[in-house]
């Protein structure tokens, strides 16, 4: 093999190599998307009033930041458990609207 194409090949393998290292932070931002799309469905579908924390219930309720989440298990300590869905409209900051908008995700 005389010189020009022991050369040409040696930069044809550069080149590839240079693509496969390009190509690689691509790949990653995929799998990092598609773990993404796995930690949101790891949140629960619904949570139980009468069991679930102020971190979890401010994760999973629409409309419940931390500090009425804090209410929720405030009022649940000082009252006992929730005997019903609606019951949760006597919590301080929690009106029925925030109910009705969050049926769905909520269980005793």
């Amino acid at each position: 093999m005389n010189n020009f194409v022991k050369r040409s090949v040696s930069v044809v393998g550069a080149i590839v190599v240079c693509l496969g290292v390009m190509a690689a932070p691509s790949a990653f931002s995929a799998e990092k998307s598609t773990n993404k799309a796995a930690q949101v469905q790891q949140i629960p579908a619904k949570v139980n009033i009468n069991k679930a924390g102020a971190d979890e219930l401010s994760t999973v309720l629409t409309g419940v930041g931390l500090k009425r989440a804090e209410a929720i298990v405030a009022y649940r300590e000082a009252n006992g458990k929730f005997r019903s869905v609606d019951q949760l409209a006597e919590v301080k900051g929690i009106g029925e609207a925030t109910v009705e908008k969050n049926r769905a995700k909520l269980s005793l």
